[in-house]
């Protein structure tokens, strides 16, 4: 780009006849013309279009050094027009920037008023018409004037260097656009990926999907979501009630890649009911439907690693359409599929159609009592696990987030039966050995009993969409340096509206995910910079970036479950505090994290709810959530068939410890919450124990500070994180 930028002002100072003293300003102009002309790299478009996504306005440029006319408010008497030769644009204000010539010295101005007398008529020319003339005229210091003669010597030599131009007669390499930009060539030799697909288009409605190029393919997704749909007996076509308010329904497009690596893309076509138009009492009630924890994954994962279970997926096909309505919902006929002769006819639902509001809870609702009639029993402490137990001490497990299963068991011939179970009432889908569920990929290593979780191509994904993916990588998710509040917030306008451009919101919810799933490392540093989602500013986006490095250098990180040498309760926790770590109201951190059988399950990094007024009390307030947090894992192995499991849980403050075993410092701790004392009964009941260890041993240090690179990889060891 520096040579293409040089080749371009050197070409625009001897074409202009402006001295070298004028090279700064033919820089500005060669960059801002080549930000606004087409490239063969990216289709043919410019920098600037692909940037704003609008196509750049080229009626106000004009040729760098050509003459123009200024206008100006000079006195009374004076003309209204100064000869000035245009030298480029400014930057954040419309208008030109000018080399005034008249009015004794060269002045660069900057107009908005301009007229282009003769665009041809360049800045040596005016020189040399006004020494012919014999006027005065003050040049630039490093302009040559030389008047060439016609004779016709030169004009022989001329035409022959007209035959042969070097720039247009020299050899050219074969320039070769990118996979994403080439949109005429058949793509389905190549592999795609999730950045490759999301650069196909997506239709947005009916009539772009019906005149896109991929009409064929879209019109047959279509089709097989009315057959399904027909197949379900989902509506049936009525008269339209008076006075009844029909909800609308609308086509939803998406480009869908499998469970592995695919050849070609998957057209799936989505009808949906426009939710938002019903009425709460008349169109629908209850909308509450549970979804499986991701705690609850985690930890069947981890029985399945150490037990060697077999694990295995279902999908269900059009889930909501199990549901049965309790509600009369009339809808419009699908666009594009009205029936001929029935024009005047609506849609009454009988299945809960997707987009309908309590279309999840109708659909948990049918698998909920389904499952419990054959025989399982839903967890008391997450309604979406079933178990079975098939056999003295032999127990199969059910997940289920939505549309999307989970089945563990040790023999593989329970798992058919389950599967020959649910295809008798519901239309399922197959899909073998359990490799990625919810945007999380499973790795498994049978020989060695280890199961790993990773989302490499999640982080991928976010890295592309935030341009990070060449980011030079950080060994730590947050520096020590980084000291947010909110006096780093924007308090002027001018600093707002240059924030409102920033993706501050939705990256931050891309980095949340990624620490609920898998990532507890950036358990701390996300919840740093979630704290000011209603106002960011420049250093907490810098600090979003720089997780994003760290992000970067560890695409491979992830859970490891299985079993470990370390001779550990089934279930063990470490916690701790920091005291008043929140700059803006003096608020401490709550930090835990949980291992069953080895491998991490839970882990969590906040802000306490209350001011603590010591270190004993953040530190007890602390305690008091983790034990709350062992209390709900030791219910919920129990439901999965394992009883009379330790819990322990490990406090690295001896104050903390010792109150929450009796009432010593009872003066110093009576202003305390009744509430946080309840785990005083629960280690009195043995349910939950609480032991101290050492600082220097407490893994949970990572959820409430930034640490060193060496503390924090001694941490994550800790955890079995890797």
């Amino acid at each position: 780009m520096n040579r293409t930028l040089l080749n371009k002002v050197r070409c625009m100072l001897i074409s202009s006849g402006l001295g070298q003293t004028f090279w700064a300003e033919a820089v500005m102009t060669a960059a801002y013309l080549v930000n606004r002309s087409p490239s063969s790299a990216i289709g043919m478009k410019c920098p600037m279009e692909k940037w704003s996504n609008k196509i750049p306005d080229y009626e106000h440029l004009r040729v760098f050094g050509s003459l123009c006319y200024a206008h100006m408010n000079q006195g009374n008497l004076e003309p209204r027009a100064v000869k000035c030769i245009v030298l480029g644009y400014p930057v954040g204000v419309k208008g030109y920037r000018l080399l005034k010539l008249e009015g004794g010295g060269h002045k660069v101005i900057v107009s908005r008023d301009v007229v282009a007398f003769k665009e041809d008529l360049m800045y040596k020319d005016v020189c040399e018409q006004q020494v012919k003339a014999g006027d005065s005229f003050e040049g630039d210091s490093g302009v040559q004037i030389e008047v060439e003669k016609d004779n016709s010597e030169s004009s022989v030599s001329n035409q022959e260097q007209d035959e042969y131009n070097i720039a247009m007669h020299r050899p050219r390499r074969n320039v070769v656009p990118p996979m994403r930009y080439r949109d005429n060539e058949d793509l389905s030799a190549f592999v795609f990926n999730i950045a490759e697909l999301e650069d196909l288009s997506e239709p947005m409605t009916y009539f772009e999907a019906v005149n896109s190029v991929d009409k064929e393919k879209w019109i047959d997704a279509m089709r097989d979501e009315m057959d399904s749909l027909q197949k379900t007996q989902t509506w049936q076509l009525v008269d339209r009630p008076n006075d009844q308010k029909l909800v609308d329904c609308k086509w939803i497009y998406k480009l869908k890649e499998g469970i592995e690596e695919v050849v070609k893309p998957r057209y799936k076509a989505r009808l949906v009911a426009k939710g938002f138009t019903q009425r709460e009492g008349i169109d629908y009630t209850e909308i509450f439907s549970p979804v499986v924890k991701h705690t609850s994954i985690r930890v069947m994962l981890a029985i399945t690693a150490v037990k060697d279970l077999e694990l295995e997926q279902l999908d269900v096909k059009t889930t909501f359409l199990h549901g049965v309505l309790d509600e009369q919902i009339y809808m419009k006929q699908p666009l594009g599929f009205v029936k001929k002769g029935e024009e005047s006819k609506v849609c009454l639902l009988k299945k809960s159609l997707y987009g309908l509001k309590q279309s999840p809870r109708q659909w948990y609702r049918r698998f909920d009592e389904y499952m419990i009639s054959n025989g399982f029993i839903r967890s008391n402490f997450d309604s979406c696990v079933y178990t079975m137990e098939y056999l003295q001490g032999k127990y199969i497990y059910l997940l289920l987030y939505v549309d999307d299963m989970l089945i563990a068991c040790e023999d593989g011939e329970q798992i058919g039966y389950v599967k020959r179970l649910l295809m008798c009432e519901f239309d399922m889908k197959e899909l073998g050995p359990a490799k990625k569920i919810l945007g999380i990929e499973i790795e498994r290593d049978r020989i060695n009993r280890r199961l790993y979780l990773t989302q490499k191509s999640y982080i991928r994904k976010v890295l592309l969409n935030y341009s990070m993916e060449s980011s030079k990588p950080v060994i730590t998710p947050l520096a020590q340096h980084f000291k947010l509040s909110k006096e780093d917030c924007p308090v002027t306008d001018a600093e707002v509206e240059e924030m409102k451009g920033v993706p501050y919101s939705n990256a931050v919810g891309s980095l949340m995910y990624l620490m609920v799933c898998t990532r507890p490392d950036i358990g701390y540093a996300v919840s740093v910079v979630s704290r000011f989602l209603a106002n960011p500013g420049k250093m907490h986006w810098k600090t979003v970036k720089w997780i994003m490095r760290y992000l970067n250098g560890t695409r491979d990180l992830g859970l490891i479950f299985g079993k470990t040498d370390e001779v550990d309760p089934m279930i063990l926790g470490y916690v701790d505090s920091d005291f008043a770590k929140d700059l803006d109201k003096g608020r401490s951190i709550t930090g835990y994290g949980f291992k069953v059988m080895g491998s991490v399950v839970s882990w969590k990094a906040t802000l306490q709810h209350v001011v603590a007024l010591s270190t004993t009390e953040s530190e007890y307030v602390a305690l008091t959530e983790a034990v709350k947090e062992a209390i709900w894992l030791k219910g919920f192995v129990s439901d999965l068939g394992f009883h009379n499991v330790d819990a322990v849980v490990l406090c690295d403050s001896q104050g903390a410890v010792q109150l929450s075993k009796n009432q010593r410092f009872h003066e110093r701790t009576k202003h305390i919450n009744v509430k946080l004392h309840f785990i005083r009964e629960v280690i009195e009941s043995k349910e939950v124990l609480v032991e101290q260890i050492d600082t220097t041993c407490n893994a949970a240090d990572m959820f409430t500070k930034s640490l060193s690179g060496n503390q924090f990889q001694s941490c994550l060891t800790k955890l079995g994180i890797g």
